[in-house]
Order: C-alpha cells, then structure tokens, then sequence
C-alpha cells in the first residue's frame, strides 16, 4: 500500500515546531514565548492558534489510527491539505498587507518560519514516492498518464479539461452528483461505485483511492505540465460521496504552505 512508513512519519509529526498555549506558561516559565505566540496570532488572523491548537492534535490522532493500519494514506494527506491557511495572494494577484503581517510575525517568532519547513517536510512524506509504490501501482500511474495525452487532447481551460475528467470517471461507473464553478475552479462531486470492493479485508475506498487513484496520479502528472493543477478525489471521510477540483495552476501562495523567505523572493 502506498504510504510513509509509520515510525518515520510518527518522527516528524512529533517534531511540529509550536510554541506553547498559554495553560504552559507557567510550567515552562516562559512568559515572553507566549506573548510573542499571541502577537503571532494576531497578525494571521488566528491561523496560528487554529494551527497549533486545533488542526495539529487532530493530526496527531489520525496519525495514531494511520499506525494501527485503521485508516489510509489519504485520510491523513486530506487533513495535512486542509491544514489552517493564511493567505498571501488572491489567484496572482498579491496580498501585500497580508505579506507585512507575515513579515512582522515571522520577527516576532523563530516558529512561523520552522513551522513552514516543518509542513514542507510532511506534506512530501505524503506524496506519494515511486520507490514506495508497488508494481502495479506503476502501471496504473503509466496508465493514467498515457491515457491522460488523448484523453485531454486539446483541452487548455480548466472547463475544457474537467468535461474531458467528467466523461472519464462515467466510463467507469463514476455517478457524477453535482458540478459547480467558482472563482476559476471547477468542482465535480461524485460517488465512487468502489467503495466496499475489497472493504473487509483492505479497509473501505482501498480501491477508490489508494488503487484507482493512481490513474488520477497520471492526469494529475500530464496536466501539471500544461499548467493545470488536477486536485483528484478527496473529502470521503463517513459519505460514499467525494469530490476532485480542476483549477488553473497559479502562483497562489498561503502560509504555512509558503515560507516567509518564499514570500519574499516573490515581492
């Protein structure tokens, strides 16, 4: 199956940078850190504490249930992809106060910086590693990605590509349940007929995910270098329902996703 290896993603996850809530200060003696944590807070829009208090504690619980072979991959990498944002541009177009609140935050504390570094790092042990892969993970991967050249021959737009996406996943039995467009973004909401295939012995959306979305790994291939971003199936957590975006690739860039030093090469 693919995934990281649970002792090594256990290593980093234990290593999250956050500095300590307030109900430390008095264990640790270290007013001054959590005031500066506070001021950190302030600048991004509680992202930190949302980060720190909220997102990271359940991303320690899922890593304990990923361990115990209860949950996939997946599951946590769609928890690492929706970790707490604060965004530094609109599409292109950049945010510039947003990037001084950054800017003054990462002065005020060493960990707005380790925590990006940090979540670099786990979001890449997520990904999948064509070393980890099995062999016949490969060839679904080769699969998809040849299939993706006729599959969207011709297609630039984002509209273009997710009709192309839409016909694919109905050739396979995929019921599409809804469509909607957004800012650029094209979302398809679907049922995978997969679901339980392999449930009792593998765990459910084995098939859907950590097989057939290989397949996907090789449009989302093909289209990154024609300068769209394919975000394949995600949010299927206690539904048979899950969702995939199409949305042309932009230099969009949120923190902690973005590192201040990032930000600043981009000013």
């Amino acid at each position: 199956m693919a995934g990281p290896d649970p002792a090594e993603l256990w290593r980093v996850v234990d290593a999250f940078p956050a500095a300590p809530d307030g109900d430390d200060a008095d264990r640790i003696n270290d007013a001054d850190r959590i005031n500066d944590a506070d001021r950190v807070d302030d600048l991004l829009d509680g992202t930190y504490s949302r980060l720190t208090r909220e997102w990271y504690p359940d991303l320690v619980e899922l890593t304990e249930t990923f361990a115990d072979d209860d949950i996939l991959r997946e599951d946590v990498l769609e928890h690492v992809e929706a970790a707490p944002s604060f965004r530094l541009s609109d599409g292109a177009a950049p945010l510039p106060e947003k990037r001084r609140a950054l800017a003054a935050a990462d002065e005020a504390a060493d960990e707005v910086t380790e925590i990006a570094g940090w979540y670099a790092t786990l979001r890449s042990m997520l990904d999948d590693d064509p070393d980890d892969l099995t062999r016949v993970e490969r060839l679904l991967h080769g699969f998809g990605y040849v299939l993706a050249h006729g599959l969207f021959l011709g297609a630039s737009s984002p509209e273009r590509v997710v009709r192309r996406l839409r016909l694919a996943y109905r050739s396979v039995g995929v019921s599409i349940d809804d469509t909607a467009s957004e800012a650029g973004a094209e979302r398809t909401t679907f049922t995978c007929p997969y679901r339980d295939v392999g449930a009792r012995i593998y765990g459910e959306k084995w098939v859907c995910h950590e097989k057939l979305d290989r397949v996907d790994d090789g449009y989302v291939t093909y289209l990154a270098k024609r300068g769209i971003d394919y975000q394949r199936p995600r949010g299927c957590d206690g539904s048979e329902v899950c969702y995939s975006t199409v949305v042309r690739d932009g230099p969009e860039l949120w923190w902690p996703k973005t590192a201040p030093a990032a930000v600043r090469a981009h000013s």
